[in-house]
């Protein structure tokens, strides 16, 4: 059974941080590339970071420089590092196991989790 639990959200202010956990079961984690993303109030689902098999890692313009993605397959766990966080940063974020198709692109994912709830005040 493909779980991805995830722990790590709620609320910060302004120019504070946040790590993001999300452990996976029931599929092969060393193999899969692993994404995060996120959605906002009014907003669809878009993409926040990808780490590849590889530990390759690549970012959504508007969290590079801030937010690093990084996964420990010892453990079928990746995490999302955020920091300087801004308001705009408040969203549900999910994260993803990827299945086939472009990295970026949310229908590419097959596994998902339940999403966690990220709050920045201004």
């Amino acid at each position: 059974q493909v779980q991805l639990v995830e722990s790590g959200g709620g609320l910060v202010q302004t120019g504070g941080s946040l790590r993001l956990s999300c452990a996976a079961s029931g599929f092969t984690f060393s193999g899969t590339a692993m994404g995060w993303f996120r959605q906002g109030p009014g907003k669809e689902r878009e993409f926040v970071a990808v780490i590849m098999w590889n530990l390759s890692t690549y970012y959504a313009d508007s969290v590079k420089g801030r937010f690093t993605i990084s996964r420990d397959n010892a453990k079928s766990t990746v995490y999302l590092q955020m920091n300087s966080l801004k308001p705009e940063d408040t969203a549900v974020y999910y994260c993803a196991g990827h299945g086939s198709g472009s990295i970026y692109n949310i229908h590419s994912y097959t596994y998902w989790g339940q999403g966690t709830q990220v709050t920045v005040s201004s």
